[in-house]
């Protein structure tokens, strides 16, 4: 068993306003981040904890360009295009889940943490993972929901947060992706997550104007909040490759 720690590094894109920004805080990127990068990010930092499991958690949050990507056991018959032909960059990853959809405009948090400190449930990670997008909703004064069987965030029935995780040897990658203010139409190409049934919102559509520059900081201090961890700012060794 690794040893109690509560720090964690933080890593995010631009910071929600001017006054909340803070350079002994965060370090920060202020442009959408390519998805390959980020998942390259994940594997540096996992990579790491699985050197040296005492070492400390971290956590990306990032927005990405329009893309898909598909879990590693994904259903091809949930895409509404010929995937060697995609209207977009897909990708197939090593996460749990069905496909999804990212574009800017949506908060993507990227936990990396050794889930042995944590628990060592999935189950119970998923829905801790829930628990944040919860209180942030509730923080904007909006009632989410859970569903039974299910897994993410819904809001009157249309699903705001889908969540993929993956683990190896209890270290995880991948997250949540929270809609708040970007476009919907990419959905249109796929099943999102594979639910014909279930429509997607975004936080917009109940408090307009709403972007995702103000839920930033209450996604972190939500994430900090639910999982006992105090996020500090990288040290020089700890910065990552490319960012």
């Amino acid at each position: 068993m690794p040893r109690f720690r509560n720090d964690a590094i933080l890593f995010e894109t631009a910071a929600a306003t001017a006054a909340e920004a803070s350079a002994e805080t965060r370090v920060e990127t202020a442009d959408p981040v390519p998805f390959l990068k980020a998942w390259q990010w994940q594997q540096q930092l996992q990579s790491r904890l699985l050197q040296d499991p005492d070492g400390p958690d971290a956590v990306l949050l990032v927005q990405h360009p329009p893309c898909y990507t598909l879990g590693r056991g994904a259903d091809p018959t949930f895409l509404r295009f010929d995937p060697a032909d995609p209207p977009l960059p897909t990708y197939r990853i090593d996460r749990g889940g069905e496909v999804t959809h990212h574009a800017p405009g949506q908060l993507v948090l990227y936990p990396v943490l050794n889930l042995q400190r944590h628990g060592a449930d999935l189950h119970q990670y998923l829905r801790r993972l829930e628990e944040v997008v919860l209180r942030v909703l509730a923080r904007l004064e909006l009632r989410g929901e859970r569903l039974d069987g299910l897994t993410g965030v819904w809001l009157e029935g249309r699903k705001v947060a889908a969540i993929g995780v993956g683990a190896r040897r209890w270290i995880s990658q991948h997250g949540l992706a929270l809609n708040v203010d970007g476009p919907l139409e990419g959905y249109a190409a796929i099943v999102p997550c594979g639910l014909h049934d279930r429509p997607v919102g975004r936080l917009c559509d109940w408090i307009p104007q709403l972007t995702a520059a103000e839920v930033q900081p209450l996604l972190i201090a939500a994430f900090a909040e639910v999982f006992d961890l105090q996020l500090r700012p990288p040290l020089p060794a700890e910065a990552l490759q490319g960012w």
